[in-house]
């Protein structure tokens, strides 16, 4: 009988050390670094300014007097 109870006690003892964690275990989230995307006006500014620039060089570059 006293092997029975020390038994019993043992197994109760020991149950809840063997049977894991009763709490979900702590994850740290995964950090993700996100570089800021550039502005998509930029790449549309530099062709324009030339099309400007050429379209103003043709249209004003006639300085000589008429001749009749």
């Amino acid at each position: 009988m006293k092997k029975l109870a020390a038994f019993a006690l043992a197994a109760t003892i020991a149950t809840p050390a063997l049977s894991g964690a009763l709490v979900d275990p702590i994850v740290e989230p995964e950090i993700i670094i996100e570089e800021a995307a550039t502005s998509s006006s930029a790449g549309f500014l530099i062709p324009i300014l030339l099309l400007v620039l050429i379209g103003a060089a043709l249209s004003g570059g006639n300085n000589t007097p008429n001749q009749l």
